[in-house]
């Protein structure tokens, strides 16, 4: 488990889970060097231990799609996109392993930040100085959690490979990369605030990196166009890509939404959604849904999520990320 909180998607790569040339299409090579294994609790190691390689529940989801739509040609065809293309999407993190470890610290610094004199409106806005002790500890265990997820998604990648062969046969040949990118994670990078550029910790919590064309964490292929930008939609309505942008820098410190946002608690999608209406619902769409529990399948109804269109298009028409391909689903699996 250390090595793999050390080594994220490289690990999966030097044990067969993955491929070399994957690294290169995940945000930061998926491994943060500054993950400190050590500052991980044995109680989260042993959640994330059995979960490897797992989707989880909730919104997380593997989603096979069909390209309904092309937006941006160029971009499109450097991501090796294409009209009514079949594409798989994954949407997943670093699982209980990462939940515990946000919990272990938040207890943390809820305790030690009255010495600092700082006062929050919710607890889980509990914060401490990077360069005080445990604000150090978490920034670290933090890192290594980020790496778990990125493991986490090439092993799902590789597993989705082999049922892809089982089912369809040699001839479906190997499934490409288009990206992987974190959508709840702390960097420090380099942006201009006020006319001058500062070293910053950027904390993307239901955002995602957006980087413009030229940046240097870009493979090649991208460096033309833009960042890959990955928006989810819910059960039943699209999915988009999108290309970052250099405007995105200046407004956004380079990011973008990760999804449509909810318009409906949990508790209140479960209250005024029937999962096995809604199931049944999208089966007659043609969009077939495989859940490990229906209760939770109203959760994630389309009806408990913003239009995700207009979201999309909001961040289009601000230029944070431009439209690419539109994705709409065939088939959901939820944990």
């Amino acid at each position: 488990m250390d090595e793999v909180l050390r080594k994220g998607a490289e690990w999966a790569v030097e044990h067969g889970y993955g491929w070399p040339e994957h690294l290169k299409y995940i945000e930061s090579n998926g491994r943060l060097k500054e993950a400190a294994p050590g500052k991980v609790s044995d109680m989260a190691k042993k959640r994330g231990f059995d979960q490897l390689g797992t989707i989880g529940s909730g919104n997380h989801f593997v989603e096979v799609d069909r390209i309904s739509e092309i937006f941006d040609e160029k971009a499109a065809s450097a991501m090796g996109l294409y009209e009514n293309q079949i594409v798989v999407l994954i949407h997943t993190g670093s699982r209980g392993l990462g939940h515990q470890n946000a919990t272990d610290y938040i207890r943390l610094m809820i305790m030690k930040m009255i010495d600092y004199g700082i006062q929050i409106p919710d607890r889980e806005l509990a914060c401490l100085p990077l360069s005080s002790p445990v604000g150090k500890d978490y920034f670290g265990s933090m890192a290594a959690a980020a790496n778990y997820a990125w493991c986490n998604r090439e092993i799902i990648t590789w597993e989705i490979q082999q049922a892809w062969s089982d089912i369809l046969g040699l001839t479906a040949g190997k499934l490409e990369l288009v990206y992987d990118v974190a959508h709840n994670i702390a960097k420090i990078e380099t942006h201009k605030v006020g006319g001058q550029y500062k070293k910053l910790i950027v904390h993307r919590k239901g955002a995602t990196r957006a980087f413009g064309p030229g940046n240097a964490e870009l493979p090649e292929n991208y460096k033309a166009i833009g960042q890959p930008v990955l928006i989810p939609g819910s059960m039943g309505t699209a999915s988009y890509v999108l290309a970052g942008t250099d405007l995105s820098h200046e407004k956004s410190l380079g990011s973008a939404c990760h999804g449509a946002g909810r318009r409906l608690s949990r508790r209140a999608a479960r209250r005024q959604i029937r999962s096995r209406e809604l199931v049944d619902h999208l089966r007659e769409r043609g969009i077939f849904v495989k859940a490990g529990s229906l209760s939770g399948v109203a959760e994630e109804a389309p009806e408990a999520y913003k239009d995700v269109n207009m979201v999309v298009e909001s961040v289009h028409q601000n230029g944070l990320a431009i439209k690419v391909a539109r994705l709409l689903p065939l088939a959901v699996i939820k944990g």
